[in-house]
C-alpha cells in the first residue's frame, strides 16, 4: 500500500557528486521522519542522514559537511545530495520513511529496494 522508489544512484569517480531521490507513493495518510542508510558488504545497514517533517536533520559524523538530506513534503520526495565522494561511500543506499497509511492508526517504517552508488576511479 505504500511504495518508496529510489533513483539517481551510479558510479562515479573519487571527489564526483550524485543526487538520489526517493519518492514515496501509495495510499499515504502522513509521513513522518524520511532518511537515507546504506549497506556496503560485509557490513551493517547504517544511518547517513535523516531529516524530520519539520526539516530538522542529522547526518553520521562520516558523512558530514559533504552531504545534504532535503524534502518536498508536497511531493513526498526526500533528496540525498553527496559531493565529494570517497571509495568508502561505496554501498547500496536505502530510502526509509515513517509513514501512516489513510485508515491506519499508527504510522510504520517502509524501505525501498535500494540504490547502488560505486565510487571508484
Amino acid at each position: 500500500q505504500v511504495q518508496l522508489v529510489e533513483s539517481g544512484g551510479g558510479l562515479v569517480q573519487p571527489g564526483g557528486s550524485l543526487r538520489l531521490s526517493c519518492a514515496a507513493s501509495g495510499n499515504i495518510f502522513s509521513i513522518y521522519g524520511m532518511g537515507w542508510y546504506r549497506q556496503a558488504p560485509g557490513k551493517q545497514r547504517e544511518l547517513v542522514a535523516a531529516i524530520t517533517s519539520g526539516g530538522s536533520t542529522n547526518a553520521a559524523d562520516s558523512v558530514k559537511g559533504r552531504i545534504t538530506i532535503s524534502r518536498d513534503n508536497a511531493k513526498n520526495m526526500v533528496y540525498l545530495q553527496m559531493n565529494s565522494l570517497k571509495p568508502e561511500d561505496t554501498a547500496v543506499y536505502y530510502c526509509n520513511a515513517e509513514v501512516r497509511p489513510t485508515g491506519w492508526g499508527h504510522a510504520d517504517d517502509y524501505w525501498g529496494q535500494g540504490t547502488q552508488v560505486t565510487v571508484s576511479s
